[in-house]
């Protein structure tokens, strides 16, 4: 009887576990992309077409933690997630509106 309940409480607390870590998986997820040079951008654009006029732009977390995007930077984000350039560009005092970053695609391949 002692042994069934340590059992259904370790379950429960690892279901606990799991249940915090998407949680949390899913917050970090929500970074987002805002124009530093430009801060009044509402979305008439394109991230990729800013980017092609000269504009800063810098990641953004869920925590105010600030990362400014150097040109090689940008390039190497373009080889890994080519759709995070083509969402709208919003500028810093539009945060509430920007739209999360696009999730990396898989970097695995199937089988065939």
């Amino acid at each position: 009887m002692r042994s069934k309940l340590v059992v259904g409480l370790l379950v429960a607390v690892v279901a606990v576990f799991f249940v915090c870590s998407v949680a949390t998986a899913q917050k970090a997820g929500s970074a987002k992309l805002l124009c530093v040079s430009k801060k009044e951008l509402k979305g008439n654009e394109t991230v990729a077409s800013c980017l092609a006029k000269g504009e800063r732009f810098a990641i953004v977390d869920p925590y105010g933690m600030v990362r400014i995007l150097t040109p090689e930077e940008v390039e190497l984000t373009k080889a890994f997630n080519p759709k995070a350039f083509e969402t709208r560009a919003f500028g810093m005092n539009y945060i509430q509106l920007a739209p999360p970053l696009p999730a990396m695609p898989s970097l695995t391949k199937e089988a065939p």
